[in-house]
């Protein structure tokens, strides 16, 4: 029997489970009657859900602990189970002034709806019951606006477990788990859900490990290095400054400041000697010519008194120049023209139009490292910054998906790159004002910021078996989810938690199947199978010396085909 449902045929009145002889705040305690049917018994769980009826209401609650009291009935132990309540279903005729004293809900037949929060609490000696199909159909009933589903409620496989689209993307999520507990999928199938219900979705997807190419196919645009276009003066000062400016050292003041004043002067250059360049500054968008700044660089160098006072500019521009060469580094430096492309470079990055793709999955895992947290910072500051500055009336919101989250917002704000926490906390504080959702994705929830993950007001919490990750879960779960907490350890494959307003209340689910061709491609090594046979036996190393070949030529391997950095080049110009 599945935890706290009626089998087929049981009256309420046969399956009353108890009474209740304390309630205190939001919780209540009860004494479990002493007869119950083990099968019965056995069902009541940790996470379950019990009702209790009052005079003008059914209040449903979760079980958030059982225990023996130490009270003795006939020298045998008494059942005592905590339930945390959660809300309530009015009898309707109560709404309408006209309810009877002493009637239960089950009594009418006028249509009831679930809602959050208690307004009449349980008296003493008032009867738990267990949940029927028809309540847990209540409880989790489609909400009245959008929605969509992504699994079935664990306690009851025939009811959908829904969540509500706009309570969902209006005020950002989180969906964390241990590595192996279905994190990727659950990514893949929620954000496949949302868009099978809207086409001309607007998804940006940092992919930091290419995962997810392979579980989109031909409704995401693909990024990587190869075909990436990211001008180097889309970055605004802390960027640059980030990119060409020595990461420690005396001169390291010294060369901001040359910096500084060199894109400036740049980009107000761009514009021409007849423009008004007044409302540049040296984070504005404006596109400048990397050369022109070298010249301005060594001119300023040219008027000093000293010549021991020139390392700082020259140190600059060589690091400017060693870049520009880097292969690595061409998607910052694309093309021997400067052109204003901040158009087509947004277009395309947000889906606009969708055409077809309303996905951008970013493949970062090609970025240099050193760089990397730069580009995410410039991803983010940008897609907010194109929302603030657009029109209300026509502002298309933007879903932001952020992969191993905890490498750009860690806990300990001495770790990783200030201008991307600080690009991806504003869009947690005020990204619901411009239609910029977020959701972060994490397998390490405790190294997760705890200021930006608490504007995540829903939460889908896959297995967690770490106690720093555990505890720091519980202290993000509302009280009255406390019960859920426990089963994170236990929880199987495509299982969650799920609490916040994109859901009706607390539950534990599962998701549905992924098609195969769906799934991103982030399974565990099948070491058993690779290990049972010796794949250099034709003693030729074919293996390795094609590894290397395309670890030299930086020749990417994806999905069953090879395709070089050239040629893909060649067709990212050509589309």
């Amino acid at each position: 029997m599945d935890s706290g449902v009626l089998t087929a045929g049981m009256s309420e009145m046969e399956c009353r489970l108890g009474r209740v002889v304390a309630v205190v705040g939001a919780r209540v305690s009860g004494h479990l009657q002493a007869d119950l049917d083990p099968e019965i018994m056995e069902a009541i769980q940790v996470g379950g859900l019990l009702k209790i009826c009052t005079r003008v209401s059914t209040v449903y609650g979760m079980v958030s602990a059982l225990r023996l009291s130490d009270q003795n009935v006939r020298d045998d132990p008494v059942c005592m189970v905590d339930i945390d309540l959660l809300g309530e279903v009015l009898i309707p005729t109560v709404e309408e002034g006209r309810a009877e004293p002493g009637r239960g809900a089950s009594e009418h037949t006028a249509v009831a709806e679930f809602r959050r929060g208690v307004s009449i609490y349980p008296g003493l000696g008032a009867g738990i019951h267990a949940l029927t199909s028809s309540d847990l159909a209540l409880v989790y009933a489609q909400p009245q606006s959008s929605s969509f589903t992504i699994g079935a409620v664990y306690h009851d496989p025939s009811i959908p477990a829904r969540v509500a689209t706009d309570r969902l993307l209006g005020k950002h999520f989180a969906i964390l788990g241990t590595t192996g507990s279905g994190k990727s999928c659950a990514v893949a199938l929620m954000l496949r859900s949302i868009l099978e219900n809207y086409p001309n979705g607007h998804v940006v997807l940092l992919d930091p490990h290419n995962e997810y190419a392979h579980a989109f196919g031909g409704v995401a645009e693909l990024i990587d290095t190869s075909n990436l276009e990211l001008p180097y003066w889309m970055m605004n000062f802390e960027e640059l400054a980030a990119t060409f400016v020595s990461r420690d050292g005396s001169d390291r003041q010294a060369e901001a400041e040359i910096l500084k004043e060199a894109v400036l002067q740049a980009r107000r250059r761009f514009l021409g000697e007849d423009a008004d360049a007044s409302f540049v500054s040296v984070d504005t968008p404006v596109p400048f010519r990397m050369s022109q700044a070298e010249r301005i660089i060594l001119d300023m160098m040219g008027k000093l008194d000293k010549v021991d006072s020139a390392r700082p500019y020259l140190r600059l521009v060589a690091r400017m120049q060693a870049l520009q060469n880097d292969r690595r580094f061409a998607f910052l430096f694309s093309g021997l023209v400067v052109r204003d492309s901040m158009t087509d470079v947004l277009s395309r990055l947000l889906r606009m139009p969708v055409a077809g793709r309303p996905v951008t999955v970013f493949d970062l895992s090609g970025v240099p490292s050193e760089i990397v947290e730069v580009v995410v910072s410039l991803m983010c500051r940008t897609i907010f910054d194109f929302a603030v500055w657009s029109r209300r009336a026509t502002a298309v919101p933007v879903l932001l998906v952020c992969e191993e989250a905890h490498r750009y917002v860690p806990q300990d704000e001495r770790r990783g790159f200030e201008p991307t926490r600080r690009a991806i906390a504003r869009i947690a504080k005020e990204g619901r004002k411009y239609g910029v959702s977020l959701c972060l994705v994490s397998q390490r929830p405790s190294e997760l910021s705890t200021t930006i993950l608490s504007q995540c007001n829903t939460l889908f919490s896959l297995r967690l078996t770490n106690d720093h990750d555990k505890a720091f879960v519980q202290a993000a779960l509302p009280e009255a989810a406390g019960g859920l907490v426990a089963a994170l350890p236990t929880l199987q494959s495509q299982e969650a938690v799920v609490v916040g307003d994109g859901v009706s209340l607390p539950m534990r689910i599962r998701f549905r199947d992924l098609d195969e061709a769906h799934r991103p491609q982030s399974a565990t090594a099948a070491f058993s199978a690779s290990w049972a046979e010796d794949c250099g036996s034709g003693g030729d190393r074919a293996q390795v010396r094609e590894t290397v070949e395309n670890w030299r030529r930086q020749q990417m391997f994806c999905a069953g085909f090879t395709l070089s950095a050239a040629r893909r080049e060649r067709q990212g110009a050509l589309a």
